[in-house]
């Protein structure tokens, strides 16, 4: 008889009634009966240990073996011999043979938790085992046979280590035959209260003292903290104010004390220091330009069409055209301008397509060929203008152009400028 989902969360300690979570737990529970592996996936704190046991303890392994391994906190040098066991001699210090979890579970589960820190010569192994049910000790040559039913979880984003070449696509693969998605906690926000309430209880009774309780203000606050750490994170905060708070009833900015990082959670405003390379000063002035120059664009393309569109109102057609001329001094055809328009489209758009930095800078080459307008002129132009709104005080025209008083005096050398 299958069992329903809430029996489930009984028996295993789950909390929760997200129907993300009530989704994760029925896959545990369908594909429990098989032989097929499972991989867990989700960020560290979430629980993800809760679901090998269930495909465990309702599969017909259940009276078996069940063993989990941190392959993360094993080091390098040993996991081969943790999990396929080794021979007498075969490395410094082995002076007897010893089985590894492999041959102890056979017949069993084992549970392959952080699977992605694997190095890549045990994947070559582990792969071997999925495949064929064989492995071979260290030190030995000899051919061992296993029936183990393996379930692998990760927190690991696998397709970008897989693309950094950290993990076997093929491995990948043989493990994630089903996948169960353990969802973050921030995505659980009406489970984040009950599950505080079930920590807070339980530690209560641990510690023989009244249980504590969060205000209406804190339990909004809990529900916004995004908790990075997920569940792990919460029942740390609950045990904490259940030990150090001699109040029983938590407000808010008592429970903000207990939150690590709480204001750097909220958008913040960083004041990056400038690098003082000339190479960091020239991008800088280069992207001014190169805005500015975008600006100018957008302000030509406006013009030209109040230009196209208002032929017959002189009033109107006379202050675009001055507006026009204060920008570029440019002709007062109107056709003429609605070609440019054309060409300044092509252009703007080019440069609203650019996502690189590069891109940017081959695309402000390529105006210098074809524009009279040259990054050169701009530079000019944009320095000399910061000097006379400065009334030629150079510290305070080079903060406004946003570089250094000693990239600003050498351009005042360069482009051979009076003061």
């Amino acid at each position: 008889m299958e069992l329903s989902t809430q029996t489930i969360k009984q028996r295993f300690g789950i909390i929760g009634n997200d129907h993300l979570l009530d989704r994760a737990i029925e896959k545990a529970v369908r594909v429990s009966p098989t032989d097929i592996s499972v991989l867990v996936t989700g960020e560290s704190g979430v629980g993800k240990e809760s679901f090998p046991k269930i495909i465990h303890q309702l599969s017909h392994r259940k009276h078996n073996k069940y063993i989990a391994v941190n392959c993360g906190a094993i080091p390098e040098g040993t996991i081969d011999s943790e999990l396929f066991g080794h021979e007498k001699g075969a490395f410094t210090g082995a002076a007897n043979s010893r089985k590894g979890y492999f041959e102890v579970a056979d017949g069993g589960t084992i549970f392959l938790d952080e699977v992605g820190e694997l190095p890549i010569t045990t994947q070559v192994r582990l792969l071997r085992v999925l495949e064929n049910g064989e492995f071979i000790k260290v030190g030995s040559s000899e051919v061992h046979k296993t029936n183990v039913r393996i379930v692998a979880a990760t927190n690991l984003d696998m397709e970008s280590a897989i693309h950094k070449g950290k993990f076997r696509e093929d491995l990948f693969y043989r493990l994630s035959t089903v996948e169960i998605k353990v969802p973050p906690l921030r995505n659980r926000k009406d489970d984040i209260h009950l599950l505080f309430r079930k920590f807070a209880s339980d530690f209560a009774k641990k510690y023989n003292m009244p249980t504590v309780r969060l205000d209406n203000n804190a339990q909004k606050l809990l529900t916004l903290y995004p908790w990075n750490g997920n569940v792990r994170q919460l029942r740390n905060v609950a045990e904490q104010l259940s030990v150090l708070e001699e109040k029983r009833d938590i407000s808010v900015s008592l429970l903000k004390s207990y939150l690590p990082d709480f204001n750097s959670t909220l958008p913040a405003i960083i004041n990056k220091q400038k690098d003082s390379s000339d190479f960091s000063n020239e991008r800088e002035i280069l992207y001014k330009i190169l805005f500015d120059m975008k600006k100018d664009l957008n302000d030509l393309k406006k013009i030209t069409e109040h230009l196209n569109n208002s032929e017959k109102n002189v009033d109107y057609q006379k202050e675009d055209l001055s507006n026009l001329e204060k920008l570029y001094e440019i002709n007062s055809d109107s056709k003429t301008k609605t070609t440019e328009l054309i060409e300044v489209d092509k252009k703007n758009k080019k440069f609203e397509e650019s996502n690189s930095f590069e891109d940017k800078y081959h695309f402000a080459e390529e105006i210098n060929e074809e524009e009279t307008l040259s990054i050169h002129d701009k530079e000019l132009e944009l320095i000399i203008k910061a000097l006379e709104r400065n009334k030629g005080k150079r510290k305070a025209a080079a903060e406004e152009l946003g570089i250094s008083e000693r990239t600003l005096y050498r351009k005042i050398k360069q482009h051979d400028i009076e003061l």
